[in-house]
């Protein structure tokens, strides 16, 4: 058998390999969120070995009936995996590989907020109840920023939309959301993502390069809050990201022998790998026995239909993956400016962003996000803020 093509775009002679998200957004490496809370509304979680020890609250908003829980109510159901992904993307150390695929906000801590209905659907009110949590113990928690990679029933521009009095209430009280803008390519929002004080992402295809050139769009929505700016505010990476498969699953069990098939194994190896893994990769001892082009296309077939990247990962996409990576650049804001407001990061966000050329201005915002403009930015006002208090007390203490 030739060799395993990855599930991916590669461009030779380049070895092939994955981007890793800080690498896709130029992120700087000093910063990793640290002292700062982000929470995440979504669907459900699972407490992954790369946000582990860093979770300070799991809170179930299915119901009216809100309760808080220090782990996770163990499950393995479907509707976890989203917001798994979103947490990780964001916050994840990369544990499993080595600390080669982790976030951006890599030492930041979680507050991870289940909105789904008991039916495991996820509804306007659902999102409301998370964010009435959210505005009722964002306090207790230091809560400084919330990731949304969920969205609403239908458009709405009225201001009095409880989503967007929700999101307004949040700023008001120093929380950043960064919201999703959604997958169908429409010229409209579903609030949240409608909220004109919310940093709206949207999404790009950068084709696993650093190249510019041969970016895409993304079939992202876009269109106007409800005081008729216009959104999104910037787009990120939203398709070919690292994320982690949900473990104790099915696609776990098929990942642990079919990622390493990506490493060429030597036909020895092979042979045992197949053989060991056979019930899991549903293959017949005669299939096993009998190697030819035909396992090699049902193997290459199934790791491009899992997307996987290695035994522990695989890429994927969506705006749902695009808003936590802007999410983990304003923590890293946060990490070198608490006293930042939502409204002064969002104009950060902006003047750090990058056109990208082919993209309407309209469905991209200020552009690609660039991370270390974005922190370079923030250390420059912040150290001049240092510079003139500093002049201003030294002067006061001199007349005194």
């Amino acid at each position: 058998m030739h060799p395993f093509r990855p599930a991916y775009p590669v461009y030779p002679p380049a070895h092939p390999a994955l981007l890793t998200t800080p690498e896709r957004v130029n992120a700087a490496p000093d910063y990793t969120g640290r002292g700062v809370v982000m929470a995440f509304i979504d669907s459900g979680f699972y407490e992954h070995p790369d946000i582990a020890g860093r979770v300070l609250a799991h809170v179930d908003c299915t119901t009216d009936d809100f309760s808080e829980h220090p782990q996770a109510v163990p499950a393995i159901e479907s509707y976890v995996w989203h917001g798994q992904m979103s947490s990780v993307i964001a916050a994840g150390d990369g544990r499993l590989s080595g600390g080669k695929y982790r976030g951006i906000a890599s030492s930041s801590h979680l507050v991870l907020i289940k909105v789904s209905s008991p039916d495991n659907a996820i509804k306007e009110a659902d999102i409301l109840r998370g964010f009435q949590w959210l505005l009722a113990h964002h306090r207790r928690y230091a809560i400084r920023v919330v990731n949304v990679s969920v969205g609403g029933d239908y458009p709405a521009l009225k201001a009095e939309h409880p989503l967007h009095q929700a999101v307004q209430a949040l700023a008001a009280q120093g929380v950043t959301c960064v919201i999703a803008a959604g997958n169908r390519g429409e010229a409209h929002l579903l609030p949240p993502a409608s909220a004109a004080e919310a940093i709206i992402v949207g999404g790009y295809n950068d084709m696993n390069t650093l190249d510019r050139h041969r970016w895409q769009p993304y079939h992202s929505n876009y269109g106007v809050a409800h005081d008729l700016s216009h959104k999104p505010d910037v787009v990120a990476p939203a398709i070919w990201v690292a994320a982690p498969i949900l473990p104790v699953s099915a696609v776990a069990r098929e990942a642990r022998w079919l990622g390493t098939l990506l490493n060429g194994h030597p036909a020895a190896a092979l042979e045992t790998l197949l053989q060991e893994g056979q019930a899991d990769l549903h293959l017949t001892p005669e299939m096993v026995q009998h190697r030819g082009e035909n396992l090699y296309h049902k193997l290459e077939h199934r790791l491009h239909e899992l997307k996987l990247i290695d035994p522990h990962y695989q890429h994927v996409e969506g705006t749902s993956v695009a808003a936590p990576i802007v999410s983990a650049v304003v923590a890293q804001l946060l990490e070198i400016d608490p006293a930042l407001t939502p409204a002064q990061i969002a104009v950060v966000l902006r003047r750090a962003g990058r056109h990208i050329a082919g993209i309407p201005p309209h469905k991209q915002g200020a552009g690609a996000l660039d991370a270390l403009r974005a922190v370079q930015f923030v250390l420059r006002l912040r150290d001049s803020k240092i510079y003139y208090l500093s002049q201003s007390n030294g002067k006061h203490n001199h007349a005194s």
